[in-house]
């Protein structure tokens, strides 16, 4: 039987790592002399899975914002894309594919963050009326 981490359940952390080849293939692509690109391409494409990864082991708003970071380097990574683009350094379809995973990403991101910022405000209120109950 094969173990899973709650993270490796995520729909959007498996698209995570599909977005690390894709970011490999066009780092791959880039001509000589770039190596700043590659250098911010390949940091953004480990650090979505990462921060997703930690943020599911955490509650509420500290799991949000680990969630804001992942989807704060899914937004970066498509500006790096589209420095690509505008630059004329890579094959247009193989950022467009990068661009439309990207998207998928953000929007799946966005919707963890709202959904652990409700769950920790839920939580900082019940400790609060917690608190009041004490004295």
């Amino acid at each position: 039987m094969e173990l899973f981490f709650e993270f490796e359940k995520l729909d959007v952390y498996q698209l995570a790592l599909d977005y690390q080849l894709i970011a490999d293939e066009i780092v791959d692509s880039l001509p000589p002399g770039r190596a700043y690109l590659r250098t911010q391409i390949r940091k953004c494409a480990n650090s979505m899975p990462s921060n997703l990864a930690e943020g599911t082991g955490e509650r509420g708003l500290e799991r949000a914002r680990f969630y804001r970071i992942a989807r704060r380097e899914g937004l970066e990574s498509a500006s790096h894309l589209n420095s690509c683009r505008k630059l004329g350094l890579s094959n247009t379809e193989l950022l467009q594919k990068g661009r439309q995973v990207l998207h998928r990403i953000v929007g799946m991101m966005t919707k963890l963050v709202r959904r652990a910022e409700i769950e920790g405000r839920a939580s900082r209120s019940e400790e609060r009326r917690k608190k009041k109950g004490e004295r």
